[in-house]
């Protein structure tokens, strides 16, 4: 029988080349899940664990979150190991949706860059609790401490330091830990022997300080702390980590923990972080929407014994079918069990029911609450809720962000056909960002996705995957439209064909809305109709039919944002109004209005973050405003530069090559999404003048 209180599920998020594969390897090395140290790029050919795709291995990144389970002195962990890549987001999304805690790994020389503090705005979003571990303590230029101060500067956090590293670069021996105050050193082959010793002297009066901050935080959520302080006696460490932990739950605190994962420093007293300050299942609240009360909300308890709520976050399909890798929430699932697909409503028999270790499976016969698991042959979406029948609830939803580029795709072979649309159909069903559409006009397939690489790695896959060649269009960028100005519409749409005809009229207003304030609300409807002018039942069309237009503007043709229509009043027909007819006056009006209210073409603009050499940044500041670029801010440590940045996404196609050539490879940049922005007039113009006959034709 498991003890749900020794059970943790966790994940690990960072910037790219932070380490997080690196700690992945070491956690499993450490808790005896595999027995050799693989390298992310390491020159046995073989690969992290965690990094079980090809392209992964050859490319030395992580596309995909992968799932595997070890176990900790008396704790089980499930780690899932995320991308850091933000092309590859949704990955970190769906995993930090099921998990209970996370690590938050951060560079001790780079600090938080610009992926960390995206992914920690994904563990807000989902209250997850994190710790933090500043790793490469080994490399020239580490500085942990002032790791630790940029977790407060930038990223609002209240960082409490429970260790600090005994040498630094390559003097790196081990670590004070101060809730103990007794120094640890790693030692023998890989790190595996701890040995303990007492602080060195050098290093007392560091250790002091920040064990007095530590102690200071602690009693802020422990009156006995508090008067043990005030009586000057000594603080007991169960005291101490029972403070922290409690604080570390409610998201008031992130204990900061230091070490090298590469050089197996510090990634044994991690592992002791997770099982003392990172939350159980039982200490988490999880809710569901019961479906039969108007989605009221029902919090789900941790039990075993309770009606089996669980949730599908991950698809992959294998050789051997689809994979659906799902979080209990309550209750248990048993191998022969019927469940329920809460979207469908259809019953499904468990045939087999696997632990996953990377892209290794071991069959188990039953799984409960707070378990990560896979089910096989189940056909489902991403975010589908299973019960057991007895209870009728939904899981809320993960978010998905929109795509922000398109391509083209079509095979050199017409015999690759159905392979390209079994390609097509696993990928939009494994992965919600990666979105695919068929042109209407020209019957072109047009795939959708987060960033160049995001496509370019399904590309490959395509090729890899299912022997399938393909064409490629030029990147496409995914341009929106909106209003600038308030605009009145009066519309009556009458048509009169023997028998019973068409009657409706409709009056408003169309105004913008505030995409800064509120970039994720994208078109609000009012109804201000009094006096029954417009029947209750007929004012939905009128939605309805403003919602349709919503597809496409009538400058360049695509989605259009940020739009309020308000329905103030109207005029019905006993005999012929309709819902039709009240959709057709309702999009006729939306016309009508559009025309006069300013319409204005918006662009994706990207965050940018260059690490360049400090003698390039010239070069590379001059490049980006060529680009349009607007330089938000720049940081100079070490002899490099960080160059923080808003381009266009149209004007970054290409940067990878201009950057390494104008640097001699040497900078890096990490790019995302962050919003959209209205494109200079005589940009607007040239693009009303390339897909004017788009805008047209789809009207």
């Amino acid at each position: 029988m498991k003890n749900i209180q020794n059970h943790r599920n966790i994940g690990i998020s960072a910037h790219i080349d932070s380490g997080k594969t690196t700690l992945s390897e070491r956690i499993l090395f450490f808790t005896d899940r595999i027995h050799t140290v693989h390298e992310v790029k390491g020159k046995d050919g073989v690969g992290a664990t965690m990094d079980h795709m090809e392209l992964e291995r050859e490319r030395g990144i992580t596309i995909q979150s992968a799932a595997t389970y070890s176990t900790w002195k008396d704790t089980t962990i499930n780690i899932i190991d995320t991308p850091g890549h933000v092309d590859f987001t949704i990955e970190v999304e769906r995993s930090l949706r099921v998990l209970d805690g996370a690590i938050l790994v951060l560079c001790s020389v780079a600090g938080v860059q610009s992926q960390s503090i995206t992914v920690d705005r994904q563990m807000r979003r989902y209250n997850v609790p994190r710790i933090a571990f500043v790793n490469k303590c080994d490399r020239s230029g580490a500085d942990p401490l002032r790791v630790a101060n940029d977790l407060e500067e930038k990223l609002n956090h209240k960082p409490v330091v429970l260790q600090v590293p005994i040498g630094l670069e390559d003097q790196l021996k081990g670590v004070v830990d101060l809730v103990e105050m007794r120094a640890f050193y790693f030692e023998g082959d890989k790190g595996t022997e701890l040995r303990e010793d007492d602080i060195p002297a050098d290093l007392v009066e560091l250790a002091d300080e920040y064990r007095e901050k530590l102690l200071d935080v602690a009693s802020e959520y422990s009156d006995e702390i508090m008067e043990l302080m005030l009586e000057d006696q000594e603080v007991p460490q169960d005291l101490i980590k029972k403070a922290l932990r409690k604080a570390t739950i409610d998201l008031d605190i992130t204990p900061v923990f230091m070490g090298s994962a590469y050089k197996n420093i510090g990634v044994q007293k991690l592992l002791d972080g997770v099982t003392d300050f990172l939350p159980n299942p039982t200490e988490v609240e999880n809710v569901a929407l019961d479906i039969d009360n108007d989605e009221a909300e029902v919090v789900l308890s941790t039990d075993d014994d309770k009606p089996l709520v669980c949730y599908a976050f991950k698809l992959t399909d294998d050789r051997y079918g689809q994979l659906t890798y799902i979080r209990i929430y309550q209750g248990s699932i048993k191998k022969g069990s019927q469940i329920y697909n809460m979207t469908t409503g259809k019953r499904i028999n468990v045939g087999r029911l696997v632990r996953m270790h990377s892209d290794e499976m071991e069959e188990i016969n039953e799984a409960g609450a707070g378990d990560i698991v896979a089910l096989f042959g189940i056909d489902c979406a991403t975010g589908t809720t299973f019960t057991d029948g007895t209870l009728r609830v939904n899981m809320t939803s993960m978010h998905v962000p929109e795509p922000v580029i398109e391509l083209v795709v079509e095979t050199k072979n017409r015999d690759d056909l159905a392979n390209l649309s079994k390609a097509l159909n696993r990928f939009t069903k494994e992965d919600p960002t990666f979105q695919v559409e068929v042109d209407r006009e020209s019957g072109q397939t047009i795939v959708k996705g987060m960033g160049e690489l995001h496509l370019d790695v399904y590309i490959e896959r395509m090729k890899r995957e299912y022997k399938v060649e393909v064409n490629v269009g030029a990147p496409q960028v995914a341009y929106r439209e909106t209003i600038t100005r308030e605009a009145e519409y009066d519309y009556t749409h009458r048509r009169q064909t023997g028998g019973s005809g068409q009657f409706a009229k409709v009056q408003g207003f169309m105004r913008p809305l505030n995409l800064e304030e509120n970039p994720e609300k994208n078109y609000e409807f009012i109804s201000s109709v009094v006096g029954g002018r417009i029947p209750k039942e007929f004012i939905p069309s009128c939605d309805k039919g403003f919602q349709s237009c919503m597809e496409s503007g009538s400058l360049i043709g695509f989605p259009v944002l940020g739009i309020q229509m308000e329905v103030t009043d109207g005029q019905y027909h006993d005999v012929d109004s309709s819902d039709m007819a009240f959709q057709i006056a309702a999009r006729m009006a939306y016309r009508q209005a559009f025309e006069k209210a300013g319409a204005q073409v918006l662009e994706p603009i990207m965050k940018v973050e260059v690490e360049t050499p400090t003698e390039f940044q010239g070069a590379v500041v001059g490049n980006l405003s060529q680009r349009r670029g607007t330089v938000q801010g720049t940081t100079e440590q070490l002899g490099y530069t960080t160059i923080i940045c808003e381009v266009p996404l149209a004007e970054m196609f290409g940067y990878a090559t201009d950057l390494r050539s104008m640097t001699q490879g040497k900078a890096e940049f990490t790019m995302e999404f962050a919003k959209y922005h209205p494109v200079p007039r005589n940009i607007q113009d040239e693009l009303v003048e390339k897909y004017g006959d788009r805008a047209r034709d789809q009207r």
